[in-house]
């Protein structure tokens, strides 16, 4: 009778501070309907606004696809370099998952996560 509703944003946000207070990481998932609809133009787009807010980001892996706004937008950002692997004699780019353990920044962006994982990956099947 008395109750009174509660406001998402306010509920969103207490939630997020608690989890900060635990210092336990979020995940964050751009999803798009198909290719070329904008989610890793809007990641980058988001990593910079965290930058600007003094976030340390890095983008752990990039698939640009050589769009020439991706791959502007990806300017000033810090890039761990690729893990270069050989499955079936083809040379694969991957994200290389214990460079970005060991570099520990506060966010990190994996473009196309949904990969290859040859056999001579960390976490093959």
């Amino acid at each position: 009778m008395g109750e009174r509703k509660r406001n998402p944003d306010e509920l969103l946000k207490h939630l997020e501070e608690m989890e900060e207070q635990k210092g336990k990481g979020h995940l964050k998932i751009f999803f798009g309907y198909a290719a070329g609809v904008g989610k890793t133009y809007t990641m980058l787009e988001s990593a910079h606004d965290a930058l600007k807010a003094g976030i340390d980001v890095v983008i752990g892996y990039l698939e640009p696809h050589t769009r020439p706004d991706t791959m502007e937008l990806a300017k000033g950002l810090e890039m761990l370099p690729n893990l270069v692997l050989t499955h079936n004699n083809i040379h694969l780019k991957e994200f290389d998952l214990d460079a970005a353990l060991q570099r520990q920044p506060k966010l990190i962006l994996v473009d196309e996560l949904a990969h290859t994982n040859a056999k001579s990956c960390r976490h093959c099947y």
